[in-house]
């Protein structure tokens, strides 16, 4: 009887706007943030193993990929504080502690190199054996970016709402916890795998709605009384959903802005003879009175296409018909964190030739600029100065878009109507 109550409440949640199925799970930028974050746990390993992480967390690589995963919409909301240097308890202890630092880095590292669920839970096994104050599991945070069908996201809500549905005792900050709670939930998963993923993600966005309190677990005791109860909660949800759906539309209007930004600059590239390139998993987007990868190129010239595959996800890309090379990148920055933006133009400007010396673009609104700023004053950003990143508000694009259609060429007008970063 749970079983099937579980299935009507997971059918329930998917269907639910506001739930993290749809509001995360199914987020575009939730994909194209994996391979930014892992890149930035990378260089988390490569600064301690080479003695220059220091022992502050502010300003630190660490600071910046944990924040990028703390923007990830509200499952990760606050998963920065468990990495927040607190002196009075002196913990995570993982700053002023170089031998506790380089353990860190090592269980990022072995995670980062294996590919199995036994691997990782003997590098975890290895972590928890040294007791490091602090360092608990909220790491597994930093693991799901690395792999998300063999670790689950962690933090009190996913905790709470595993034990209301399971009837489990997990506890927060232990790792035997942890890999127990990891467990169930490969086992729940498994038992509901048409309905879910084989990204955990899914499952643990199901639990933190359970535990923050948006869903009622399935009644323990499944006499017709309590369920009765059951589903007229989760039909008050649903009433709640259908009140909150203006909310929801000035929440989704981010996305609808940035998919206008990227047609603005899909237009203007084909208007001055370029080929584009839209984002591959924004090619079906609804614009204007078709689909934003309406005209532009199906497939990258194979110097890109063979290269790194986040190169693929630059949200729109001017690419010379005269040879494969790239005349101009855009990533277009409305409200998400820029780091996996800058991850992406790193990429592309680091790895091929048919983009070097590229102009790169970081499309924005016009009061982000002091952000933007901020962010690439990181020391994990610190070779984004050579590459002349331009910041090109969405003002300045809005006003002259048309005339430099009709009559600019090249990348020129928009070197004028930008700035460098």
């Amino acid at each position: 009887m749970q079983h099937d109550a579980l299935a009507r409440l997971i059918d329930h949640w998917k269907s639910d706007p506001h739930g993290t199925y749809n509001s995360w799970f199914l987020w575009d930028e939730r994909l194209k943030n994996f391979r930014s974050i892992r890149r930035g746990i990378a260089q988390v390993v490569l600064e301690i193993e080479a003695g220059s992480f220091g022992n502050a967390y502010r300003g630190s690589s660490l600071e910046t990929v944990v924040g990028s995963i703390a923007e990830q919409r509200q499952i990760f909301k606050g998963a920065d504080h468990a990495f927040l240097w607190k002196p009075k308890l002196r913990i995570p202890d993982i700053y002023e502690n170089p031998d506790n630092q380089r353990a860190f880095a090592r269980l990022l590292h072995a995670c980062d190199c294996c590919d199995s669920a036994e691997a990782i839970v003997e590098a975890i096994r290895r972590i928890d054996a040294l007791a490091i104050k602090g360092l608990g599991p909220a790491v597994a945070n930093l693991l799901y970016f690395i792999h998300p069908t063999l670790v689950s996201p962690f933090n009190t809500a996913i905790v709470n709402g595993f034990n209301a549905i399971t009837g489990g005792k997990v506890k927060l900050g232990r790792w035997d916890h942890y890999l127990s709670m990891r467990e169930g939930l490969v086992r729940l998963n498994e038992r509901h795998r048409g309905q879910l993923s084989n990204d955990l993600g899914a499952i643990a966005g199901l639990m933190f709605d359970v535990g923050s309190g948006r869903y009622s677990a399935p009644p323990a005791d499944p006499d017709a009384a309590s369920v009765r109860a059951w589903e007229a909660d989760l039909q008050h949800v649903r009433e709640e959903t259908a009140a909150a759906q203006r909310r929801w539309q000035q929440e989704s209007e981010g996305d609808a802005t940035h998919t206008e930004i990227q047609g603005w600059l899909r237009d203007l590239g084909l208007a001055l003879g370029h080929d584009v390139w839209i984002a591959a998993n924004d090619r079906s987007r609804a614009y204007g009175e078709g689909r934003l990868a309406d005209g532009c190129l199906a497939a990258l010239p194979e110097g890109l296409a063979s290269g790194l595959d986040s190169v693929r996800l630059i949200d729109v890309l001017w690419i010379s018909r005269d040879a494969p090379r790239v005349t101009a990148a855009f990533e277009v920055e409305h409200s998400t964190s820029i780091y996996s933006g800058i991850v992406r133009m790193l990429d592309l400007a680091l790895g091929t030739e048919l983009a070097a010396r590229s102009p790169l673009f970081l499309v924005a609104p016009d009061d982000r600029r002091q952000d933007v700023q901020q962010q690439l004053r990181r020391p994990a950003f610190s070779r984004v100065a050579e590459l002349g990143i331009r910041y090109l508000p969405y003002s300045e694009l809005r006003q002259h878009r048309g005339a430099i259609a009709r009559f600019g060429s090249g990348v020129k007008p928009l070197m004028e109507i930008s700035t460098t970063l």
